[in-house]
């Protein structure tokens, strides 16, 4: 070691270590750390301290056990968000939110990559490995958006120009890294693909509005270099395989780690889930009483039962029905036998063949009606723009 090179420090930032658990995102962890919820050694941590396999962490006043700090796993869903679903885990309000269709990972917890406002659909990615969701959320490791925006007004050349060149938002500066015009819309409604280098706070929406614009819809396609088709529909959701995963794992500088064995059952009851989340969430209204017959209906209506007895004295138990061969009279005293032979029994309604139903005639396409959502692929991978 010469005079000039530093020693380099031992162990791993704390704030690595968790977020690889899966517990939250680093920048999170950064927060309850400044909270003082996590303790090293019995001490409040301080930001940027290391620890090695000697330390004993605890969250919350939890101890966190040796296993669960080296036995991290790294898993990645796909998800379609639609819309009307907030990107949080609990609402005051109690809307949808976007973990309400997500499968229960055995280890750890989802950490969304990024966020979407309410009104927003398209791809959302979700990992169980914090530090894979910091450096796809960071800046320096430019993880480009590409978004389907449906515009309202008259889009000039000037405009565009000024979208590419940069804006100043109330936040900074803002542009698009590239627009193309999309195919559809109709009037003062057309759809544009733009690129956007940073994550921030509805920026694609606030700078269309900087030109006097209005955006209509706004669908996420692509978050770096995982595409979203059409095969996955709406508030669908499915995970990556292992080839998928090295890929993005890659892609910000992340060692290959090998997925968790998956048992067969399990893989059954994930498939039934994914099958589930495409249906709509069933919402029950409250029970409505039917209102009491008026006096115009009372005429038809059915003859209420007779009082109780002043006596107290029960009703007599029915007896046993009578065979089937003994007379017995309706209501109006004429016997069973003698009804007219025209009645005929329900006979069961008989099978139909598959072949035998008329084939339903395909829906005429809409243009303008659905944004395109890929390249027409299975949702995964693809080359930047």
């Amino acid at each position: 070691m010469t005079e000039h090179e530093q020693p380099r420090p031992a162990g791993e930032k704390l704030q690595k270590v968790l977020a690889r658990l899966g517990l939250a995102s680093r920048r999170e962890i950064e927060t309850w750390i400044a909270e003082g919820r996590v303790k090293v050694n019995g001490a409040a941590a301080t930001l940027g301290q290391r620890v090695d396999a000697n330390d004993a962490i605890a969250l919350d006043g939890r101890l966190l056990k040796r296993e669960e700090i080296t036995g991290s796993v790294r898993r990645v869903l796909i998800y379609n968000k639609p819309d009307g679903e907030i990107c949080t885990r609990d609402d005051p309000e109690g809307r949808p939110t976007v973990f309400d269709r997500l499968p229960r990972p055995k280890e750890g917890r989802w950490i969304n990559i990024g966020r979407l406002d309410i009104n927003t659909t398209g791809l959302l990615l979700f990992t169980t490995d914090g530090e894979l969701a910091n450096r796809l959320m960071h800046p320096s490791y430019q993880m480009d958006r590409e978004y389907a925006v449906r515009v309202r007004g008259e889009v000039t050349e000037e405009m565009l120009e000024n979208l590419k060149n940069g804006v100043m938002l109330e936040d900074g500066p803002a542009k698009f890294t590239d627009i193309k015009e999309a195919p559809g819309g109709e009037g003062f409604n057309h759809w544009y693909h733009c690129v956007v280098m940073e994550g921030r706070n509805r920026e694609v929406r606030r700078l269309w509005e900087s030109q006097g614009l209005v955006v209509s819809r706004l669908k996420r396609v692509r978050f770096g270099p995982v595409f979203l088709t059409s095969e996955l529909t709406m508030g669908r959701w499915r995970e990556m395989d292992q080839r998928e995963v090295d890929i993005l794992s890659a892609e910000v500088g992340l060692t290959p780690q090998a997925l968790p064995a998956m048992k067969e059952k399990t893989r059954e009851k994930l498939d039934r889930l994914q099958r589930k989340s495409a249906k709509p969430v069933e919402v029950r209204g409250k029970r409505v009483l039917r209102p009491a017959k008026d006096q115009a209906g009372a005429e038809n209506a059915r003859p209420s039962r007779a009082p109780r007895r002043e006596d107290g004295e029960q009703r007599a138990p029915r007896g046993p029905r009578k065979d089937s061969g003994e007379r017995r009279e309706n209501g109006r005293g004429t016997p069973v036998a003698e009804r007219p032979s025209d009645v005929k029994k329900r006979q069961p309604r008989p099978a139909v063949e598959l072949s035998e139903r008329p084939a339903r005639k395909p829906r005429p396409a809409t243009p303008g009606k659905r944004p395109p959502a890929g390249d027409g692929q299975r949702p995964g991978f693809g080359r930047k723009r």
